[in-house]
């Protein structure tokens, strides 16, 4: 039997970690009023493209500027914390 490996997972072993940015924007029709998103996915650091391609995309399409962003991330894997437990995974 055939069992898929999860891509989120593959993607950890590969070196991409968790990020987290919290994106700090004014309103639109309110500049005064500063608003915040939370954007959370799996990137590679130090370069961050993932969220750089997020940040591209708010700016070009999105009426609110932005103000700031604060990022956060950690890897979630670290080699010493894989370990094989009793399987053997085989990949072709």
């Amino acid at each position: 039997m055939k069992r898929l490996v999860d891509r989120d997972f593959r993607r950890q072993l590969e070196g991409w970690s968790l990020a987290t940015a919290e994106i700090f924007y004014r309103m639109p029709d309110a500049q005064s009023v500063l608003q915040t998103y939370v954007w959370q996915d799996y990137d590679l650091a130090p370069k961050f493209p993932q969220l750089r391609k997020f940040l591209d995309f708010w700016t070009r399409e999105l009426d609110g500027p932005i103000h700031s962003v604060r990022l956060a991330h950690a890897r979630l894997l670290r080699p010493a914390e894989v370990r094989y437990a009793g399987a053997e995974l085989t990949i072709h």
